[in-house]
């Protein structure tokens, strides 16, 4: 085995892991749930126009393209901004996990728009993580009044990602688009399409009030969107399929991790029952894939 891919494992799970930890800035950081997303995709298309600039690669010319493109980051700011709602109602790591079901949202429209075949591995696992979710929301319901809220929004923001993803696979089959640029357009189609509700919703805390909470989110834009998230996006290239789906489960799993030790979360046995059901079911679902 080449040396790049002995380092692509701990280099994946690396990346995964510090994604959970930027769970943790939004929980601590007092804005908005849109605020927050804006700013980290504002920090994230500044750094990815400037390494666009120094590496001169070229934005699309295909008008399609950039509309797939800019779409992609209108979806994946719903993505951030619901899941920063679920963090605020049920915690970083339920959400995170309820955030992970976005496999489930590719397969449906792998199935629906695009004539895929679903396996009988994919059915066995969507019940799998129906289970779970349920296992995890019995208890939850029971103590917690925002319980409700945060399931929807936790499911939701994984559809929103799931769109974010199909529109980024059409962009290319537009046109070939280097990385810079298409992280520099997802960026600013996100930073677009939070602007009204951001001020609509969040207008009682827009921005970062002190040096330290302006700092996090400096850390959360340039860190999570842009280190880890290229972490990811190279060790994934890398590895093996099934290898590569058991290791994403690393920032839910981190995740969950931080809420119950670090945040002090109950999280009590039926639901890390239903946790670890609901892990299996993304592994085998996107190994299925």
């Amino acid at each position: 085995m080449r040396e790049s891919n002995r380092r692509a494992a701990p280099m994946l799970v690396a990346g995964c892991v510090i994604f959970g930890l930027g769970s943790l800035i939004v929980k601590i950081v007092p804005v908005g749930a849109y605020a927050v997303a804006f700013w980290r995709l504002a920090v994230a298309a500044v750094i990815f126009w400037a390494l666009l600039r120094f590496f001169g690669q070229k934005l699309p010319k295909s008008r399609q393209a950039l509309r797939y493109a800019l779409l992609s980051g209108a979806f994946l700011g719903f993505d951030l901004a619901l899941w920063h709602e679920s963090i605020y109602a049920v915690g970083p790591g339920i959400s995170t996990l309820l955030n992970s079901l976005q496999i489930f949202f590719l397969t449906a429209i792998g199935f629906f728009f695009f004539g895929e075949r679903l396996g009988k591995m994919q059915l066995l696992s969507l019940i799998m993580a129906v289970a779970g979710v349920a296992l995890i929301a019995g208890p939850e319901f029971g103590r917690n009044q925002s319980a409700g809220w945060g399931l929807v929004s936790g499911i939701v923001s994984g559809s929103m990602l799931a769109l974010s993803m199909v529109m980024v696979r059409k962009t290319h089959q537009a046109e070939a688009t280097p990385l810079f640029p298409m992280m520099m357009l997802v960026s600013l189609g996100g930073m677009a399409a939070l602007v009204l509700p951001m001020l609509l919703l969040d207008a009682g805390n827009l921005y970062p009030a002190t040096p330290r909470d302006i700092g996090l989110i400096v850390i959360y834009g340039a860190v999570m969107q842009c280190f880890a998230w290229g972490l990811v996006a190279y060790a994934v290239g890398l590895l093996p399929l099934s290898l590569t789906g058991l290791l994403l489960l690393s920032e839910p799993a981190a995740a969950l991790l931080i809420d119950y030790f670090w945040l002090d979360k109950p999280i009590n046995g039926l639901q890390w029952g239903g946790a670890a059901l609901t892990l299996a079911a993304v592994y085998l679902g996107s190994v299925d894939n």
